[in-house]
């Protein structure tokens, strides 16, 4: 049996409401009134579509052997690189083998995310591959007061494909590929281009999506009675209800667009709503799944008897109840680089990162790797010649630990004024992990105020730095208050 072993999700905590967007930008473009209800998904400052996606395969991982993963597929519009594999840096801070694990990208339309998930299905039925882990993640950047800024959300899913403990088996597939045109980036542009709305409604979402579903029942011959959820992205509410009205599918078993709560999270948005639709299913209920963009890719699954006993980390609905309003517009452009603001002479060094203390140094930077002595078992972090530990300070005799999923707790923190920061006050401090080992590092996700000694943290992984002049993104891992509330 081939299938789904494990799903997981992330949105980011802050949210705009629409609203906001509208009283900020309306006096320059009226028009965004009229799609002014519910909030989106906003990254924070230091995340992008990788740092999001790693959140999502750690999410979907937990209790889980992440060294028995052999293919790792990221799927993405907004890869932070153009020429290195990125889904290799996924792999590295999941600390996946690097013998026996291939990476790969799918990228260039936003059904990259459900073609990923055929190529890591295809991979485990030909017995080529035995858990090959598919991430979906988008980011995209929009120009101020326009439709794509109401619709555009962020956000990212994870799906685990394997043949052992299968919690929705695969039941059968159907791709249509087509050159419809509904928005592109071109290449070293910022931002997507779109077509008129009433085109990407009508020709696009409102007839190719239904073409594929009934080409995939006519493939299988299937009839939608035998569907419990149909799953299908469409940010034009009234379009999507009427995609189901038009296939005489009951609304009660169309799963919500989540239009009003994050928004449309792109490459990511049919794996979010896909594992929205797990956390709900119940054994031997099917569901079909439909990908959008130059054509529509349609997969089907069906819930087994292990569903019933899986629950999730934390999940899509774990995180979109964690959430924090971001109420300055004006904020929430910064993090998006969409005004210039000045960070002072601090914040003016631009220093080259060293490609090769990078490889030397992968595990510790990227998986957040330290050691463990193997004659007390002391953990530390970073890695050093001898024991930390007085009593001991063997030499040499140490084994790979791994900090990043290890839970911890503040013991002392900063807030810098002085440090560069796109959200001041900059926040770091002194983080010690249950089980053993010290770390010192940034914190995010928070607001200082909330910051006490001796509150739980969690690592998450996120971008350091951005260097615009070489086009290089840093990524190291940092801490997340677990702020109550």
């Amino acid at each position: 049996m081939v299938g789904i072993t494990s799903y997981g999700g992330y949105i980011p905590r802050y949210r705009v409401s629409r609203m906001l967007i509208v009283q900020n930008m309306a006096w320059y473009f009226p028009v965004i009134m009229a799609v002014a209800g519910g909030e989106k998904a906003v990254a924070n400052w230091d995340e992008d579509s990788l740092s999001m996606a790693v959140a999502a395969a750690y999410d979907c991982m937990a209790g889980k052997d992440r060294r028995a993963l052999d293919g790792i597929y990221l799927a993405s519009t907004t890869l932070p690189f153009a020429d290195r594999l990125n889904a290799g840096i996924v792999a590295a801070a999941l600390n996946a083998p690097e013998h026996g694990a291939t990476a790969a990208d799918f990228s260039s339309c936003l059904k990259a995310g459900t073609t990923a998930a055929m190529a890591a299905i295809e991979a485990v039925q030909s017995g080529q591959k035995n858990n090959v882990l598919v991430v979906a993640s988008d980011q995209r950047r929009t120009k101020m007061a326009t439709m794509f800024e109401m619709f555009y959300g962020d956000g990212a899913a994870a799906i685990l494909f394997g043949r052992d403990e299968v919690i929705a088996e695969f039941k059968g597939s159907y791709s249509l590929s087509c050159d419809f045109v509904d928005h592109y980036k071109g290449y070293g542009k910022e931002f997507d281009y779109g077509w008129e709305e009433r085109w990407v409604r009508d020709e696009g979402y409102g007839k190719i999506i239904p073409e594929a579903i009934r080409g995939f029942l006519k493939k299988y011959g299937m009839n939608l009675a035998d569907i419990g959820k149909v799953v299908y992205p469409c940010y034009f509410t009234t379009t999507h209800r009427a995609i189901a009205k038009g296939l005489g599918i009951d609304p009660a078993r169309v799963q919500d667009n989540l239009h009003n709560i994050c928004g449309d999270t792109g490459t990511a948005h049919p794996l979010v709503m896909l594992a929205a639709a797990l956390e709900q299913a119940k054994p031997g209920d099917k569901i079909l799944l439909a990908g959008f963009g130059q054509g529509c890719d349609i997969l089907c699954f069906e819930a087994t008897e292990k569903i019933a006993g899986f629950t999730p980390a934390k999940g899509v609905s774990g995180h979109l109840a964690s959430k924090v309003d971001l109420t300055s517009y004006q904020k929430f452009a910064k993090f998006r680089d969409l005004i210039v603001a000045d960070l002072g002479i601090r914040g003016e060094a631009n220093p080259n990162a060293s490609l090769t203390a990078l490889w030397r140094k992968r595990k510790m930077v990227l998986g957040f790797v330290g050691v463990k002595c193997t004659r007390c078992g002391t953990p530390q972090f970073p890695p050093m010649p001898m024991c930390v530990k007085p009593e001991c300070n063997a030499a040499g005799a140490f084994e790979d630990y791994e900090f990043a999923d290890k839970p911890g707790k503040i013991q002392m923190f900063t807030g810098d004024m002085l440090s560069p920061s796109v959200d001041p006050p900059a926040a770091y401090g002194l983080v010690t992990f249950d089980g053993g080992g010290k770390a010192f590092v940034d914190f995010t996700d928070c607001e200082i105020s909330q910051v006490k000694v001796g509150m739980q943290v969690k690592m998450s992984f996120r971008r350091r730095s951005k260097d615009q002049v070489r086009g290089y993104t840093g990524y190291f891992w940092k801490a997340v208050p677990q702020v109550a509330g």
